[in-house]
C-alpha cells in the first residue's frame, strides 16, 4: 500500500519527520517498507518563461533561448524543440539539476554555443501527456522543408517548393509569416500562399516564422502528418513530443516539483491479510491518529442531486446472499467524460495509479480513500435495466476490460444483466460494459463479496486486480454505502455528471456488530503487563471501539478482532511493546529429547555417513511415467498411488510409493555432471491409501524407506550387501539371512537379494536392472538398496551391555563342506549355528571352491569355527563333539558331507 503523506494530512495532521513517523507507524503494527521523498528525484527544476528565440547560427533545427527563471537576468539555454514560442512557460532544468532516474544536468556547449540547462518535456519529468497532462498533448503540423522522402528518386514534394505551390488536391505550401500563442491554447497564424494570405487558427505546436507547411485551402487549417497520410519518417523533427508547455498558474522561478505534485513523501507499507481496512488512505490515517494521538478528520459526503429516481431505472436481484452479502449502486447522467483535475492526477499518480478519465479515477480514487473497490458500468449496455447478482451459467464467457476472452465456470460470481454477464465479481468488469467517450450514464456499483470465492475466481482466471486483491481479504459491508456517496460527491465536484436522486441498497446477509467483554486481568495475565484499566479503555476509544460498561462493541472494519487475545493485542501494540517488561516464562518446563524413533533415524543417518554416503532430500511428488522408467508391471499394486488435487504439473502429479525413481534421478544427475562416483541416502517417506480409504483427517499411510544408493569404480553387489550388514549390525539387528530375488522388475535378477528376519523381509537391495539404468541413459552399473525403516526399527535389539573381554582360550576349526552348488552359503551358516551345542561363538566362510576333486554340480565351501566355554577351556575332545553335531545337522538336512 503506497500512502501519500500530502493525502493523509487531510485525515490527520503529522508532523513527524520521515524517519520517525516510520519508527511510530511499523511499532505500532502498520510495517513500514520504503519511505520516498519524491522531491529528492526532481531538484534544482524550475518554471522559466522564454523571453527571447534565435535560430542557433550553426544548426537547422535548434535554437538559442534567452530564458526567465525568476532570477537577476535571463539564462541562456540551447534547445532541439521545436514546439516551443516566445512567451512560453516551460520547466528548465538549470545547472547541477537532477531528473528523475537520476538523470544529471549541467551546463555546456552545443555547437559552440552556451547552454545553461535543459528545457524539460513531461517524459524527461517522469510524465506523460496521455495520462498525466491530456490537455498539454501535442500536435504537430507537417512541415515541408522538413520533408525527407522515402524514395528520393521519386519526392512527392519539391526541396524547392514556394509559396502557393500545389502540394496535392486544395492542398498547397504556405510560408509562416506570423504565428502567436493564443491564450486559451492554439495559434493564430499568417500565411502567406503565393500572392494572398491566410489566417487560419490551428493546435499545431512546431511552427515558427519562415516555416514551411502544408495549408488547406477548402479547410482553412494547417495539415498535420495525418492529414497528409504521411508517415512519421518522412518528417523526422515533425514529432508528437516536445517541451512541456505549462499552462498552469505560475511564474519564473516556481519549483516544477511542486507544480506537479513531486513535493510529497510516499510510504509504503507492508499490510497484514487480516487488516484489509489499511488498504486505504483512512484506514492508514486511523492507524496514525492512534498512534500519534492526533484528532482524525473524517468527511461525511454531501450530494445534491439532480432529481428523479434511480428505483425507476434499475433493479438489483441478489440470488447468492453467501457470496454477496451487501450491493449498493447510484446512478448518474448526463455524463461527460474528460481529465480529471490536476489534484486528483497527482494523487492517483504518487498512489501508484495511472490517471484515465474522470469517471474511472473517481472509482480508483474513492478505493484508496475508502479501500472499498468500486466499479462503473456504462448504464446503457446493461440491457433490460436490471442487474443480477448469480453464479455463471454453464458454457458463459466474458470479455474482461484487458481485451481477454475468459471461460466461466458455475462457481464464477458475475454481475449481469437479464442476459449475460457484464462483470466478474470482484475481479474485472466486462469490455460490454466499459466506460468510452460517448458514454452518458454510469450506475455505480459499490458492492460486497465473499473474499474466498474472489480469491478463487482471480486465481482461476490468472487474473489478480487491485479490486481482488483488496476482497479476497474480507471487507467491510458497512463501507458500500460511504464509499458510492463519495464518488457521486466526486461526481458533481469534478462537473462529471448529475446524479439521479436515491440509492438501490440491497442487503442480502446482515450481519450484526460483533461485542466482546472487556476483562483487564485476563489481558494483563496474557500480555505479562499491569496496564490500568483506564489505558486500556482509552487505547480502544483512540481506535473506534464502543465502550459500554464491560462490553466492547468491535468496529465493523476490524472483523481480525474476535476475542480476548485480540483485544489485548490492540492494547499492546499502542501501550507499546518495548515497554512490556522482559520476564521469564512461568510454569512447569518441559523436559526436551528425542523420541526413539527420532534417536533410530540419527543413528541410521550416522552409520550411512560413516560408510561414505551423503544425504539427499527429494520431492514426495513424482511424475506417473516414473513408474515405466523402472519397469514396474502395469498391474503392479505400486502404481495405485495418491492423486494431487492441484498439481504444480504432470510431472509431479501423484505421491510417490517408492523412492527407488528419486534416488535414481539424483544418481543420474550426478552421472550426466562428469561425477566419477556418488554415493548417497535418503530417509523418505512413501504414501499409500490406506485399506479403507483416507481416514477422517485424510491422512494416508506414509511409511519411511531407508535408500541407498551408488555408481563408480569399487562398487558391486558385495560392497552394497556390506554396507547393508553395517546398518543392520549397527541398528543391534541379528539373525538376518540374505535370499535371492529374481522377480523384482528394477533390478538385475542375478545380482539382487531379499533381507529377511524371521521370515519377514526387511528391504531388498542389488544392482539396477541394465535396461532401467539405460532408461535414465546411464551406461554403467548402478546400485541401490530400499530398506523399510519401519520394520529395522521393529527388529532393533536392546542397547548392548557392557561384556568383558573372554578369560578363557579359544578353539578353531575349520571345515570344509561338499554340497549341492545350489545352496546358498547363507542356508550353510544357518545350520551350522543350529547343529552347534552352545560353544560356537563365531563362523567366517573362507573358501567357495569348484573344479578337480569335486563332482559335477557340487561345491566346496570352508567355515573358520569359534568354539569358547566362558567359564573353562575347553578341552579338545569339546571342541570335537561340537564339530561332528554340526556335521551330522548339515549332512541330515542339506547332504553336505565333509569332504
Amino acid at each position: 500500500m503506497l500512502l501519500s503523506r500530502k493525502w493523509l494530512n487531510e485525515f490527520v495532521e503529522v508532523d513527524a519527520s520521515d524517519r520517525d513517523f516510520a519508527e511510530a507507524m511499523t511499532l505500532s503494527g502498520s510495517k513500514q517498507e520504503i519511505t520516498t521523498d519524491l522531491h529528492a528525484e526532481l531538484k534544482n527544476v524550475v518554471v522559466g518563461r522564454i523571453e527571447k528565440m534565435e535560430r542557433h547560427p550553426d544548426s537547422d533545427h535548434m535554437w538559442v533561448c534567452q530564458i526567465d527563471v525568476g532570477e537577476d537576468a535571463p539564462i541562456q539555454i540551447v534547445t532541439g524543440a521545436w514546439n516551443i514560442h516566445e512567451g512560453d512557460l516551460v520547466p528548465v532544468a538549470k545547472h547541477k539539476s537532477l531528473l528523475p532516474g537520476g538523470v544529471k544536468i549541467e551546463k555546456g556547449r552545443l555547437r559552440g554555443v552556451e547552454s545553461n540547462g535543459m528545457l524539460c518535456s513531461l517524459k524527461e519529468l517522469g510524465l506523460s501527456a496521455e495520462h498525466d497532462y491530456p490537455e498539454c498533448a501535442i500536435t504537430a503540423a507537417a512541415l515541408l522543408s522538413d520533408y525527407k522522402p522515402i524514395d528520393p528518386a521519386k519526392p512527392s514534394i519539391p526541396a524547392d517548393i514556394q509559396p502557393g505551390a500545389k502540394v496535392f488536391g486544395p492542398v498547397v505550401c504556405g510560408k509562416v509569416l506570423e504565428c502567436a500563442a493564443q491564450p486559451g491554447g492554439g495559434y493564430h497564424t499568417v500565411l502567406d500562399i503565393g500572392g494572398a494570405t491566410a489566417c487560419p487558427d490551428t493546435a499545431c505546436a512546431n511552427l515558427h516564422t519562415g516555416d514551411l507547411v502544408a495549408y488547406n485551402t477548402k479547410t482553412d487549417s494547417v495539415c498535420t502528418l495525418a492529414d497528409l497520410r504521411a508517415e512519421q519518417k518522412e518528417f523526422p523533427h515533425c514529432i508528437p513530443d516536445g517541451i512541456w508547455i505549462i499552462r498552469q498558474d505560475c511564474a519564473p522561478g516556481d519549483d516544477v516539483a511542486a507544480l506537479i505534485g513531486a513535493d510529497d513523501h510516499v510510504v509504503e507499507f507492508e499490510i497484514t491479510p487480516n487488516r484489509p481496512d489499511c488498504l486505504s488512505v483512512i484506514g492508514l490515517a486511523r492507524e496514525a491518529a492512534a498512534t500519534f494521538d492526533k484528532p482524525l478528520k473524517l468527511h461525511t459526503p454531501e450530494i445534491r442531486g439532480c432529481g428523479g429516481s434511480i428505483a425507476e431505472l434499475v433493479d438489483i436481484d441478489i440470488e447468492d446472499p453467501d457470496l454477496c452479502p451487501r450491493y449498493t449502486a447510484r446512478m448518474v447522467k448526463n455524463v461527460k467524460i474528460k481529465p480529471s483535475p490536476l489534484w486528483m492526477r497527482e494523487r492517483l499518480r504518487n498512489s501508484g495509479v495511472r490517471p484515465i478519465n474522470n469517471i474511472v479515477d473517481i472509482t480508483n480514487y474513492v478505493m484508496l480513500e475508502y479501500g472499498q473497490p468500486m466499479h462503473a458500468f456504462d448504464f446503457s449496455c446493461v440491457e433490460g435495466g436490471k442487474i443480477v447478482v448469480r453464479t455463471a451459467r454453464e458454457g458463459e464467457t466474458i470479455q474482461t476490460l484487458d481485451g481477454k476472452d475468459h471461460q466461466l465456470t458455475t462457481s464464477m460470481l458475475c454481475i449481469c444483466d437479464e442476459h449475460r454477464p457484464v462483470c466478474v465479481a470482484g475481479v474485472m468488469g466486462g469490455a460490454n460494459s466499459e466506460i468510452v467517450g460517448d458514454t452518458a450514464q454510469v450506475l455505480f456499483e459499490s458492492a460486497n463479496f465473499n473474499g474466498a470465492s474472489v480469491r478463487r475466481t482471480a486465481v482461476a482466471l490468472n487474473m489478480r486486480s487491485e479490486a481482488s486483491s483488496r476482497y479476497e481479504k474480507g471487507l467491510d459491508p458497512m463501507n458500500t454505502m460511504k464509499a458510492v456517496q463519495r464518488a457521486c460527491e466526486l461526481v458533481e465536484l469534478l462537473g462529471a455528471g448529475e446524479v439521479v436522486d436515491g440509492v438501490m441498497d440491497v442487503i442480502a446477509k446482515d450481519s450484526a456488530p460483533r461485542v466482546l467483554p472487556l476483562e483487564p486481568d485476563r489481558i494483563n495475565a496474557l500480555l505479562g503487563t499491569d496496564v490500568p484499566e483506564s489505558e486500556m479503555r482509552s487505547i480502544l476509544t483512540k481506535l473506534d471501539f464502543q465502550l459500554d460498561g464491560d462490553q466492547v462493541t468491535v468496529p465493523s472494519w476490524r472483523g481480525d478482532v474476535e476475542g480476548m487475545a485480540d483485544l489485548a493485542e490492540e492494547v499492546a501494540r499502542f501501550h507499546g511493546y518495548n515497554n512490556i517488561p522482559v520476564t521469564l516464562a512461568g510454569g512447569a518446563s518441559a523436559h526436551g529429547g528425542y523420541t526413539p524413533v527420532q534417536q533410530a533415524e540419527r543413528t541410521l543417518g550416522a552409520l550411512c555417513r560413516a560408510l561414505g554416503y551423503d544425504e539427499i532430500i527429494t520431492y514426495s511428488f513424482i511424475s506417473p511415467s516414473y513408474y515405466d522408467k523402472i519397469g514396474l508391471p502395469a498391474d503392479s499394486p505400486l502404481r495405485d498411488s495418491l492423486k494431487i488435487l492441484n498439481p504444480l504439473g504432470e510431472d509431479t502429479s501423484i505421491m510417490r510409493t517408492t523412492t527407488l525413481p528419486s534416488m535414481l534421478e539424483i544418481l543420474t544427475r550426478n552421472y550426466n555432471f562428469r561425477n566419477k562416483s556418488a554415493y548417497l541416502y535418503e530417509l523418505g517417506r512413501t504414501y499409500f491409501a490406506k485399506p479403507n480409504g483416507p481416514d477422517a483427517s485424510g491422512a494416508a499411510d506414509e511409511p519411511k524407506v531407508l535408500s541407498l544408493g551408488a555408481y563408480g569404480s569399487g562398487v558391486d553387489f558385495f560392497s552394497l550387501k556390506g554396507a547393508v550388514e553395517t546398518i543392520l549390525s549397527g541398528m543391534r539387528i541379528s539373525g538376518a539371512v540374505f535370499e535371492a530375488e529374481t522377480k523384482n522388475p528394477s533390478y538385475h535378477p542375478g545380482r539382487c537379494a531379499r533381507v529377511l528376519l524371521n521370515g519377514k523381509q526387511l528391504g531388498v537391495f542389488g544392482q539396477i536392472h541394465p535396461s532401467v539404468a539405460a532408461n535414465y541413459g546411464v551406461d554403467c552399473e548402478l546400485y541401490a538398496a530400499e530398506l523399510s525403516f519401519d520394520a529395522l526399527f521393529a527388529a532393533m535389539g536392546p542397547l548392548p551391555v557392557y561384556q568383558p573381554l573372554p578369560r578363557f582360550p579359544a578353539v578353531a576349526r575349520d571345515i570344509a563342506v561338499v554340497c549341492d552348488s545350489t545352496v546358498t552359503v547363507g542356508a550353510l551358516e544357518e545350520c551350522i549355528r543350529r547343529g552347534a551345542k552352545g560353544l560356537l561363538k563365531n563362523v567366517a566362510l573362507f573358501d567357495i571352491y569348484t573344479g578337480a576333486g569335486v563332482p559335477e554340480g557340487k561345491k566346496s565351501v570352508a567355515f573358520n569355527l569359534t568354539l569358547r566355554a566362558d567359564d573353562r577351556s575347553l578341552t579338545a575332545a569339546e571342541a570335537d563333539e561340537d564339530v561332528q553335531s554340526i556335521l551330522a545337522l548339515l549332512k541330515s538336512e542339506l547332504n553336505a558331507v565333509l569332504r
